[in-house]
């Protein structure tokens, strides 16, 4: 787990993964959690079914960057978004990130601390060297997240923005 000021970032195992899934409050009941009221989107969903589980099932990945971290506002006791890393670094040392908060919970600046809050763990993992992201170019919200933490947009394409930030 991390810890930022207000957040707790907490990397899901398989069985948590299921529950989240689930979408019953089962995991939060795991974690000693309130209830919380997360959407799970149709992309989120596949990702985790097609994707996120058998990675983190497999025992020859690494399971940091191939599950869900869930974030937990500190204050209120809930989940109050996720953030994923998509995949291991590839052999320049660029691994991509992608993050959600839900509803409630936008505009507060929690997903732009927990951002940083991975950034620095990334840059404690020697195989790690770059982070990047990419965030439609309509979603201001998202991106102000990337330049807050100094992400530098270097792409643009299919109506997204490709963002990139050296850590080594």
């Amino acid at each position: 787990m991390l810890e930022t000021e207000r957040l707790i970032l907490h990397p899901l195992n398989h069985n948590q993964l299921f529950k989240y899934i689930m979408n019953d409050n089962s995991l939060e009941a795991e974690l000693n959690l309130n209830p919380s009221k997360k959407i799970i989107s149709n992309a989120l969903k596949e990702a985790l079914e097609q994707t996120i589980l058998p990675n983190v099932h497999n025992k020859d990945k690494n399971y940091f960057y191939n599950t869900l971290w869930t974030l937990i506002s500190k204050a209120d006791n809930k989940m109050i978004g996720d953030l994923c890393f998509v995949g291991e670094p590839d052999a320049n040392g660029e691994v991509e990130i992608g993050y959600g908060t839900y509803e409630e919970y936008r505009g507060k600046g929690y997903m732009t601390e927990a951002v940083g809050g991975i950034i620095k763990w990334a840059t404690e993992q020697p195989e790690v060297r770059t982070i990047s992201a990419s965030t439609e170019i309509g979603n201001v919200a998202s991106y102000s997240i990337l330049e807050h933490n100094n992400f530098i947009k270097v792409a643009e394409g299919e109506g997204m923005y490709t963002w990139k930030l050296k850590i080594s």
